[in-house]
């Protein structure tokens, strides 16, 4: 099996631990390297209390742990700040300002891809796109649940990526999009919130026949009657996906990384909700060669009943992506 696809993590998993003081970035990135995952995304803002002004010696002692562990750092997950100002949004130029700090700080971290947030303007993606070039940058917008392909918003980003032309643009799916089975920890959650249980079970029964408009089955749970917790569900699974692996195929030119979504490893080779078996081989087939970045958000679904073991979840993932990727082998 001939491919380059490699694997990684967003330190973006390890969220509850960090929280809880169980984890440091030491621990996460020597966690990661363990189980193969050499690949690192940040979050800077999760990770530098002082972001953005991150001293020489923080950015050293990121670099000395990459050397020490053998992993490499991969992505910068950037956020803006449209509504810094109370009476008004953000300006162009301030957009373009904030995603040119992103840009700074992506190059002293050593990433090479920035993960631009969906709310971006696209007027503000591609004019950061010369400055983003010039620093060896690649601006990947993040095509994250529910937003699909065709989606007029994607669509106009899409439309700036042909036109300029520039190898600073591109994408990034989130693996999100890709929800075949509604996650069970998600709905567990809500049963113990206080959901209702015949309510809970059409709202998976309905997502997992994949209709066209998921927004109805909202209006459909408010006139049976569904309490705040019935109704709040019904929204979550409004917020999730399914589309073919294939709809990767014709973007697959400007695909710079992969966000590897996921809820819930069932053990070492199945994911609950996300068919990995039927994405990676398209990935595979079709000339993929970036990263697949794991990123658990399963753990605020348990942790009102059992410790969260994140590093467990991501580990169990990469042995998955082990055995689909050939790895094993």
């Amino acid at each position: 099996m001939s491919h380059n696809i490699k694997r990684g993590v967003s330190l973006y998993s390890y969220q509850e631990e960090v929280f809880l003081g169980k984890l440091d970035l030491e621990s996460a990135i020597a966690a990661s390297a363990s189980f193969g995952a050499n690949g690192i995304e940040i979050i800077p803002e999760q990770t530098f209390d002082n972001f953005p002004n991150l001293t020489d010696e923080q950015v050293e002692q990121w670099f000395a742990l990459h050397a020490k562990y053998g992993t490499v750092p991969t992505a910068y997950d950037m956020f803006i700040d449209l509504k810094r100002r109370a009476d008004r949004l953000m300006t162009l130029e301030e957009g373009v300002e904030s995603v040119h700090r992103d840009i700074d700080l992506a190059a002293r971290l050593g990433t090479k891809v920035i993960r631009v947030i969906i709310n971006t303007p696209p007027e503000v993606y591609e004019h950061a796109a010369p400055y983003a070039e010039e620093k060896g940058i690649k601006l990947a917008l993040e095509i994250h649940a529910p937003m699909r392909y065709d989606h007029r918003w994607v669509q106009q980003f899409l439309e700036i990526i042909h036109r300029v032309n520039s190898p600073a643009l591109g994408l990034l799916p989130d693996m999100g999009t890709f929800v075949k089975i509604f996650p069970r920890v998600v709905s567990d959650r809500a049963l113990r919130d206080g959901a209702t249980p015949k309510l809970v079970d059409h709202i998976i029964k309905v997502y997992n026949d994949h209709p066209t408009d998921m927004h109805t089955l909202t209006r459909e749970i408010a006139w049976r009657g569904g309490n705040p917790v019935d109704m709040a569900l019904a929204t979550t699974a409004a917020g999730y996906n399914w589309v073919e692996p294939s709809t990767l195929i014709p973007h697959m030119p400007y695909l710079f990384h992969i966000q590897a979504k996921f809820y819930e490893m069932v053990d070492d080779t199945h994911e609950y909700s996300i068919p990995y078996d039927e994405i990676i081989p398209v990935l595979i087939d079709n000339g993929y060669d970036g990263y697949l970045s794991s990123e658990y958000e399963g753990n605020r679904h348990i942790q009102d009943v059992e410790p969260v073991d994140s590093v467990e979840q991501v580990r169990r993932q990469h042995a998955m992506f082990v055995t689909l990727l050939g790895e094993a082998d």
